[in-house]
């Protein structure tokens, strides 16, 4: 049984559940951080020193946390060959490109856009930031937009480790107040089928209007 201590609408706890959902595995979650607190108890801190959610313990394991090594440590351990390649280089062929969506794509997005368009008010808003980064964006889904023209997930026919990473973010991408969506039409496709599909609309389109700061 794995245990899963992190709040439902964090994003970082979203892609481990939405993993954990797809790959049908029992498990319970706390709800921990943000208005919840219970990050800075000696039980949490003695699990995670960062004080961050999500952590995972599978059964009596280590407490682990880092949103891509609990991926990881699921894929390897959980994960069938269609979602996590056994065979060294196509592993690292997924990796990479869970990788790059994780950093080039993920981060531009939550640190540069959704960020201050959540937490600033609209009067001390950096928009013209905003607006460069959102052009960030587009140019980095015309990469994923190249694969997603030649099959329906990131890596092929199936879901992967790489949609996971890439993924998450697009519902907020798609539905945060303020900013004009730029995707091209295959990622914008890929999102419809990410939407169909019962772990992402249970796990990753889930409300965040929680997270606003109080007026």
């Amino acid at each position: 049984m794995l245990t899963i201590w992190g709040r439902k609408d964090s994003s970082n706890v979203q892609v481990v559940m939405w993993a954990v959902a797809e790959l049908g595995l029992p498990h319970i979650r706390h709800d921990v951080g943000h208005r919840f607190g219970g990050t800075d108890t000696p039980e949490f801190i003695a699990m995670n020193p960062n004080r961050l959610v999500p952590v995972l313990k599978d059964g009596d394991s280590i407490p682990l946390w880092e949103s891509g090594a609990i991926l990881r440590y699921l894929a390897n351990r959980y994960a069938p060959e269609s979602f996590w390649p056994a065979d060294p280089l196509a592993r690292a062929d997924t990796d990479r490109w869970a990788e790059w969506a994780k950093i080039n794509v993920s981060l531009v997005f939550s640190g540069s856009v959704f960020f201050p368009m959540m937490f600033h008010k609209p009067e001390v808003r950096n928009m013209a930031a905003v607006e460069t980064a959102m052009k960030t964006l587009t140019q980095r889904f015309r990469v994923a937009e190249a694969r997603l023209e030649r099959h329906p997930y990131m890596m092929g026919a199936d879901l992967t480790l790489a949609d996971l990473h890439f993924g998450n973010l697009l519902y907020r991408y798609f539905t945060l107040d303020g900013i004009t969506p730029d995707a091209p039409p295959a990622v914008r496709a890929y999102y419809d089928r990410l939407c169909a599909r019962p772990a992402y609309a249970e796990h990753v389109m889930v409300p965040y209007d929680a997270l606003r700061p109080a007026a």
